[in-house]
């Protein structure tokens, strides 16, 4: 989507602030002892109260209103009676939409002490955000996000994922540009344009690099790696990229 009018960046504003708060307020609430089904009971609440929908719920039908995966789960992880455990690597990704505006964010912590590589992983996915955050802006090439994250990751020894990617978002959870690479593309040249609103999510990894659909057809996997996803709605301005989904 291309934000043009002052309703656009109203509406991107108003989901993403509500996207936002729900992905918070599970943040808080994920300690040992809960189950993600648990957790997304809140976010459904949350929608409900705020007038706003699920976005995989109501575009893909997913059988959750937010997407929590734990560990060797990487993303779209389906809510249930998994309970969450001291140490667990948790990823919670909320996406939402309300009068006809969209907006996606997501986040991986740690939940109680844990292993020192889970809290690097997680550290290197919100530095990878930042860095490609500086290169987002029209005139800029896509492929400049694609390689800051990358070059972070290198930097502290990890890598990315890259079969999965960011998006553009808008008018809809997935639009054009289709593809925000995690690495540096040669081929993706593609110039950013004023007012486009993309969903930037770094995935970053302790070995792999790709994941694989687990038999329940949604949740993504890795066989022997870490992940963690730093995600957040952006659209692209001269004055600056507005974060819609802080």
């Amino acid at each position: 989507m291309i934000a043009k009018t002052e309703e656009d960046f109203q509406g991107l504003r108003e989901i993403g602030e509500i996207c936002g708060a729900i992905r918070d307020k599970l943040v808080q609430a994920a300690e040992p002892g809960i189950t993600t089904k648990e957790l997304d009971g809140i976010a459904e609440e949350l929608f409900e109260q705020s007038g706003a929908q699920s976005a995989p719920k109501g575009v893909y039908d997913f059988p959750g209103q937010t997407c929590i995966s734990i560990n060797e789960e990487v993303a779209h992880g389906i809510p249930g009676e998994r309970t969450i455990q001291e140490g667990d690597l948790v990823n919670i990704d909320v996406s939402g939409s309300k009068n006809g505006y969209f907006a996606d964010t997501g986040v991986s912590f740690v939940v109680g002490n844990a292993e020192p590589v889970l809290q690097k992983i997680c550290d290197a996915a919100k530095e990878a955000f930042d860095a490609g955050l500086e290169k987002a802006k029209p005139g800029s090439k896509k492929s400049a996000l694609g390689k800051a994250v990358h070059n972070v990751a290198k930097k502290h020894g990890l890598t990315v994922i890259k079969n999965l990617t960011g998006h553009g978002i808008g008018r809809s959870i997935h639009e054009p540009p289709e593809h925000i690479f995690s690495y540096f593309s040669r081929w993706d040249d593609e110039i950013l344009k004023d007012g486009t609103v993309i969903a930037f999510e770094p995935f970053i990894s302790t070995s792999e690099e790709e994941v694989f659909q687990s038999d329940d057809g949604w949740t993504l996997l890795t066989d022997n790696s870490f992940v963690a996803q730093y995600e957040h709605t952006i659209i692209l301005t001269k004055d600056g990229p507005i974060i819609t989904t802080l």
